[in-house]
């Protein structure tokens, strides 16, 4: 197989390349280790920042996310059962936020990808990049039987097949554990990287959201989060020691303490719902620099981990795919390999604004194992800044909603 861009993984990132590249009219091919049923399936981030939703538009894969996604205008703070919400327009000059699970973003790319792009593969396994500092790097992949193309399954019982794609590029969007990352040289690369005492425990339930904005609630007890996936189902969060199992919560202790930790001063109520799934997330920042290696060029979370409080995983990996089709399709039309050369310097600047927003939010509304009464008092001076000071809650309203592309 032969191709200009080979591209690992068919997450939003690896899925969106695609049709970036398609769009320009360059050729790609897509391997997914996974089914199209898991990947559609696979829960993941829900906030979509002003400029990935224009994004999405701009390349033909907004008209369901227009349509179904829940436009959100601010968010809303609770500490000492106060409450203040903080207006984005108000403070960005017009931007917002777009409520679209990640689930959906990818059924829409792959039914495009599908219809009118290149070769996507399920069931095919990257083993290895090789030959990254060639002009002709491949991947080798193991290939379980799927038809490329249309997505099927192929017969029972087939093992599969290895396979090499041979391309000019590869754009690795397979994740920390994915063979792109491990295909740079340690010696060559530096890791940056925090580990947080705690973790959350999330869970979707089928009951309308208790209020229509995101709400994120620090308290004495820990954080906790008021999130939604649509009109009727909520997605809520708890703060709770690192290596907590989710298990180990029954659904009403996790509605009880929910409720504490969102009490306000008014009427506003919790409301409960049936808990159709739990699981816990850990919290943790990660950057890889370089985000190039050659001819390989690394993308979302096989770059970067972001913790989820400040909702940017998702719209730093499509800060990456853009910038790399951007750069692309710059060196066809003008013959120049400037922004190419450029790629990991130009994601790690907004990278590392990401980082410094999601440390930021994690800090503020995070109470960490042994904090003091010091900390205490600092945190709630920090939240009641944002409440009191336009240029604070600006600099939150401005971080919220995306830092530009460049």
């Amino acid at each position: 197989m032969r191709t200009t861009v080979g591209i690992i993984g068919a997450g939003p990132a690896g899925l969106l390349l695609a049709r970036l590249l398609r769009n320009a009219g360059i050729d790609s091919v897509v391997l997914e280790s996974r089914d199209r049923a898991y990947v559609e399936r696979r829960q993941r981030a829900g906030i979509l920042e002003q400029g990935t939703a224009d994004v999405l538009r701009a390349a033909g894969a907004g008209e369901r996310m227009d349509r179904e996604g829940l436009r959100h205008d601010g968010i809303e703070l609770r500490f000492e059962r106060e409450r203040h919400r903080v207006d984005f327009p108000a403070r960005t000059g017009g931007s917002s936020v777009l409520v679209y699970a990640q689930t959906e973003v990818c059924k829409d790319l792959i039914a495009l990808q599908l219809k009118e792009g290149g070769p996507l593969l399920f069931g095919a396994e990257a083993l290895a990049v090789e030959g990254a500092l060639t002009d002709r790097p491949r991947i080798r992949f193991r290939h379980e039987g799927h038809e490329g193309h249309e997505g099927h399954e192929g017969d029972e019982g087939d093992e599969g097949h290895e396979d090499v794609l041979d391309c000019d590029y590869v754009v690795g969007c397979d994740g920390f554990r994915g063979v792109a990352r491990k295909a740079v040289p340690a010696g060559l690369s530096h890791v940056f990287e925090r580990t947080y005492p705690f973790g959350w425990l999330g869970i979707l339930a089928d009951v309308a959201p208790s209020h229509d904005e995101l709400v994120y609630a620090r308290h004495d007890r820990g954080f906790a989060l008021l999130s939604m996936r649509s009109p009727a189902v909520s997605r809520l969060y708890l703060q709770v020691p690192e290596g907590t199992e989710a298990g180990e919560w029954a659904d009403e202790e996790i509605w009880d303490e929910l409720e504490r930790r969102f009490e306000t001063g008014d009427a506003w109520r919790l409301e409960r719902g049936p808990v159709t799934s739990k699981s816990v997330t850990p919290m943790r920042s990660y950057v890889h620099e370089p985000m190039r290696y050659g001819r390989l060029f690394l993308a979302g979370d096989a770059a970067h981990i972001v913790p989820p409080t400040g909702a940017k995983g998702l719209n730093l990996a499509v800060g990456d795919v853009v910038t790399f089709a951007r750069a692309l399709t710059h060196l066809g039309d003008t013959g120049s390999a400037e922004r190419l050369d450029a790629y990991s310097e130009t994601c790690l600047r907004r990278v590392w604004q990401a980082e410094r927003f999601s440390y930021d939010m994690t800090t503020l509304l995070h109470r960490a194992p042994g904090a003091t009464a010091f900390d205490d008092r600092i945190q709630l001076a920090r939240l009641r800044r944002v409440a009191t000071s336009r240029a604070a809650e600006t600099d939150l309203a401005e971080g919220y909603t995306g830092f530009p592309l460049e």
